[in-house]
């Protein structure tokens, strides 16, 4: 999952590809980098052994008996998942392709748009259905990961198992409900309990593969190849099972912008991969000694005086791996809307030391809903893995091909090499998202109506905003026109200036022409600010700003923002030379165009499709909000526009 960082987001050296600046790690920060990235980017992950062996033997037990090659062949699944897809994929390939620093799905998109190629008009419909499926699984992991933490209460003793669901649904609710509050004065801590669980992941790990070593086998591939070869259709469920294993693999690349490519890796390299992979071998190793562990075999792993304190932290890692989600999913839906896949929505900043820490009240409060009545409904983590999985897949999926792109166009790649790199990769995604599909009956179908909703959302704005700006354009006149007809006409000039924020910088806004019709009257200076949201995560200074004198009363001013900044309109004209600068504040107004959007048919949006963009457009959050406008020097001025 994609995480939102505690600490200041540094970017660190390019890889591959990239033109983004250098950035250099003094020892010490790296490794504070390091630790960071351990509490935020592996929690997902990190959390997995809770039931990941677990599901995996179960569904491979539906072909036969609990036998040593059994086992050997679960584990080396398991391991080589967690050597190909995450190592060689995310750590080896993807970290390279990073946007400027940034990282993530929406991230590779914007990358790849900025090529040119055949195929180009996919790019956009790839990002939409890669952060649709993100916000699909967004619901799953808080409710599986905390669930599987408190199940541990039921091996210490079966009375506690009434209980489960309302201690969890208790951490869930008061989880959700801090949002608000920000999380920096707990975020220091993170990556310490994260790094004390993996710790601890490894210990009992090491402590039952003395009772078997024979487990240490299962890092031949051998033993993975011949558990497909001799399981068939059951073999193909239980890689399903083993998916689970690497879910949140993708946080590694969604957080390269708050931690930088070399901490994520060796992190992973040097703490994660080895904690993950002991863990597991010594779950396997419990379970050839005592089949009657598979129960539970992560809680069993332990001596019963181990059992509160292991469940103590296990659930603080789990509400670490929740949190990290949900920031993810404030960072996905704010790209998103800069990007122009969903409306404004509103955004409250809950850190003053770093941007990376926001709180959004909508997306918070869905996920809420949907967690809760996830953990309602499906009341167990083995329950909850028939639905996970499938949509991370589906994301890993067009991941690599967004990669595809990128490598081609940006790199400058030959296709034979990018074919020679991708095309395994991919194949391993695709078989694990075929795996995955099994389990769509069986639960799966959630995450993909969740994806498919979002998916809808996204494509009826990116199509309503797109038809509803050539409806506007044909109303307008050319900026042009208009402002050489003003510069010969008498109209009343009025001390002070006045901002007209549009969408289409070659055309008068509507707002000026409303005002002009009302008031009789224009300011003495009167600048069109039209606002560009790049398809890169943040703009250098210099680079934001761009003006052009049209007569003595107007300029043009183009602002840009970058999809990870705030677009904080009057800082950035702050900075802007042009002759209605010098004017006080409290006599410099913001007119913007209020618009009253009416069904009509009009379009190639069916009706109902046009409804929803309407519903969507209303509720979107108000553009002086949005834009950080002094809301005392606002003037909205609306119209009727048909859709």
């Amino acid at each position: 999952m994609t995480a939102t960082s505690p600490l200041p987001e540094v970017q660190d050296d390019p890889g591959v590809g990239s033109g983004g600046p250098r950035h250099a790690h003094g020892p010490s920060s790296f490794w504070l980098l390091a630790l960071g990235a351990i509490g935020v980017v592996y929690g997902d992950i990190g959390t997995s052994p809770l039931y990941a062996f677990r599901e995996a033997t179960n569904a491979a037990l539906a072909g036969g008996q609990l036998t040593d090659t059994l086992v050997l062949g679960i584990l080396s699944l398991i391991i080589w998942a967690l050597l190909l897809i995450v190592t060689l994929k995310y750590v080896f390939v993807l970290l390279n392709a990073d946007n400027k620093g940034e990282g993530g799905t929406l991230s590779l998109m914007a990358l790849a748009m900025r090529g040119r190629g055949k195929f180009f008009a996919i790019i956009p419909f790839l990002g939409m259905v890669g952060a649709a499926l993100f916000f699909g699984d967004a619901i799953i992991t808080p409710a599986i990961s905390i669930l599987g933490a408190v199940e541990g209460l039921n091996v210490l003793t079966p009375a506690f198992e009434p209980y489960v669901i309302w201690i969890s649904l208790a951490i869930i609710v008061t989880l959700f409900a801090v949002q608000s509050h920000g999380t920096s004065a707990v975020a220091g801590v993170f990556g310490p309990v994260t790094l004390l669980w993996f710790a601890v992941l490894a210990v009992a790990g090491i402590y039952n593969i003395m009772d078997a070593p024979v487990v240490l086998m299962s890092v031949n591939p051998l033993y993975a190849i011949a558990f497909l070869n001799d399981h068939g259709m059951i073999g193909l469920v239980t890689l399903g099972a083993v998916f689970l294993a690497v879910t949140g693999a993708e946080a590694l690349y969604a957080d390269l912008g708050h931690f930088g490519k070399n901490p994520i890796k060796y992190a992973w390299l040097v703490i994660v991969l080895p904690s993950l992979v002991l863990n597991y071998l010594g779950q396997g190793a419990l379970v050839l000694s005592n089949p009657a562990a598979l129960e539970n075999p992560f809680f069993f792993m332990v001596p019963e005086w181990g059992l509160i304190p292991l469940v103590a932290i296990a659930t603080a890692a789990s509400i670490i791996a929740s949190q990290a989600v949900i920031t993810g999913a404030y960072s996905m839906a704010r790209q998103a809307v800069q990007l122009g896949f969903l409306p404004r929505m509103s955004v409250s900043f809950t850190s003053y030391s770093s941007a990376g820490q926001i709180y959004m009240p909508q997306i918070n409060w869905l996920l809420l809903i949907g967690v809760i009545a996830l953990v309602l409904a499906f009341r167990s983590s083995s329950a909850l893995a028939t639905a996970y999985g499938i949509a991370v897949t589906g994301t890993m999926v067009v991941t690599a091909i967004l990669a595809m792109f990128v490598i081609k166009n940006r790199w400058k790649w030959p296709m034979a090499g990018v074919l020679a790199l991708m095309v395994p990769l991919l194949a391993i995604d695709v078989v694990f998202f075929g795996a995955n599909a099994l389990k769509i009956a069986h639960g799966g179908w959630l995450p993909l109506t969740l994806g498919g909703a979002v998916m809808l959302l996204m494509w009826t704005w990116r199509k309503g905003t797109r038809q509803l700006l050539a409806s506007t354009r044909a109303l307008q006149a050319p900026l042009n026109t208009v402002v050489r007809s003003l510069a010969k006409s008498s109209v009343q000039r009025i001390d002070g200036a006045a901002l007209y924020l549009t969408q289409t910088p070659d055309a008068a806004p509507t707002s000026l022409m409303h005002g002009l019709k009302h008031y009789q009257s224009l300011h003495r200076h009167n600048a069109i600010v039209y606002i560009v949201m790049e398809n890169e995560p943040t703009i250098a200074e210099d680079r934001r700003l761009r003006l052009r004198t049209l007569s003595d009363d107007f300029t043009l001013i183009e602002v840009r923002f970058g999809y990870m900044e705030t677009p904080d309109v009057p800082r950035a004209l702050a900075k802007a030379d042009w002759p209605g600068a010098s004017v006080p504040p409290m006599k410099t107004s913001y007119v913007l165009s209020r618009r009253s959007l009416q069904a009509a048919n009009i379009g190639d949006m069916p009706a109902w499709q046009d409804k929803l963009f309407i519903f969507m457009a209303r509720n979107a959050d108000d553009a002086s909000h949005y834009f950080q406008l002094p809301e005392e020097r606002v003037l909205e001025l609306g119209s009727r526009v048909s859709v």
